[in-house]
């Protein structure tokens, strides 16, 4: 017996956004012979990787087979039938027809479907061989009225921006995106595709990838204007540069918790990363008055940046125990819902406790070493 555990809600948001599968191989060509077999190689081969699960090829975009029907017009009006009659026929043989007048039951109206019987649809020579009757009374056999051909089954044809395409796309099962993307990326190198087939990775890891983007984008435009803020407030360029580096090198401490925790770095934690910048700015902030305060009062530069990290010590402790204590019930990942968020609460404790330490260390070193002696 094979279990299996899927995420519901993870489920239903990949399906929200479009992206249903984690990973989508695209293959673009105009020749849609060597795209379907390259398409159907790529496929087999993928199946070999273990953790590769729910894998969805060229195969499974195949439609079943069909019949057309050939209304044969000379035929037909000779023999006292219409086309429309035909078709009206065929489709009551094969899926019915709503009746004209409905049955009422209880006050309420009921469609009710008139079909042929099962045996006229139960082979292509019964369906030839049933007999019909027109508006005017005159009957013949469907076979006799229409030729019928079997159209076998058909590749379902895709085009990506007007340009056509072939798609194999899968899940992960036991491995991170990332890692399975790059398994996935060394199997498809290893095949030698033609360089006339172009390979773009799509589903989850494309809109993954332009998630970053647009997150590294916040990250550097936070940065920019916590700097300027700080430049306004302090009217130097010691001070910004104190709170950025100190901002910035709490990230190590991001990392690591992720890292202690075998966490993948996702658009989760990459926004409590973000978190982590404002926080321990504003610590730092706090910081740096304090010791402007100091230094008013006439007290040396070197005496002042040791009062007022004594002096917000335990505001920053506090405002940082305090944020910790937040964040672990999501870290623990406790109550519906909080696997998603759970990445974030762990890159935010960790960048909180190593804030703890930099903000009292880093900032007014580079405070003082970048100008704050005089």
């Amino acid at each position: 017996m094979d279990l299996d555990f899927p995420e519901m809600l993870q489920d239903q948001i990949g399906d929200l956004t479009s992206s249903p599968k984690p990973a989508v191989i695209k293959l673009f060509n105009p020749d849609p012979e060597l795209l379907n077999k390259w398409a159907i190689s790529i496929g087999d081969n993928l199946k070999k990787i273990d953790g590769l699960v729910d894998l969805v090829g060229l195969e499974d975009t195949i439609s079943g087979p069909a019949a057309m029907f050939n209304v044969d017009q000379s035929t037909t009006a000779r023999a006292g039938f219409t086309p429309q009659e035909v078709e009206l026929d065929t489709s009551a043989i094969l899926q019915g027809e709503p009746a004209t007048t409905p049955v009422v039951v209880n006050d309420r109206a009921y469609t009710i479907r008139v079909r042929f019987p099962a045996s006229t649809r139960a082979t292509m020579d019964s369906i030839r061989n049933t007999t019909l009757v027109s508006s005017t009374g005159k009957t013949a056999t469907l076979g006799s009225l229409a030729s019928m051909v079997e159209i076998p089954g058909q590749v379902e044809i895709r085009r990506d921006n007007l340009q056509r395409e072939a798609e194999v796309s899968a899940r992960f099962e036991g491995m991170s995106l990332g890692e399975g993307i790059k398994k996935i990326q060394q199997t498809i190198a290893d095949m030698n595709v033609p360089p006339s087939i172009r390979i773009e990775y799509g589903g989850q890891f494309e809109e993954q990838q332009k998630s970053f983007k647009d997150l590294a984008f916040v990250l550097a435009l936070a940065v920019l204007l916590v700097f300027i803020v700080l430049l306004f407030e302090f009217g130097n360029f010691a001070a910004p540069f104190a709170v950025i580096a100190s901002a910035l090198l709490s990230t190590c401490g991001v990392f690591l918790a992720l890292l202690v925790t075998k966490t993948t770095f996702n658009l989760s934690s990459f926004m409590g990363l973000i978190m982590v910048i404002g926080i321990v700015a504003k610590n730092g902030i706090l910081l740096l008055d304090a010791d402007q305060k100091f230094r008013a009062e006439g007290i040396p530069p070197e005496e002042s940046m040791i009062r007022a990290g004594e002096r917000r010590l335990r505001p920053i402790m506090m405002t940082a125990l305090a944020t910790v204590a937040g964040m672990l019930p999501l870290a623990f990942a406790l109550g519906a819902g909080s696997q998603m968020l759970q990445p974030l609460a762990i890159a935010v404790i960790g960048g909180i406790l190593a804030s703890m330490v930099l903000s009292l260390v880093v900032t007014p070193a580079v405070r003082y070493y970048l100008g704050g002696r005089s």
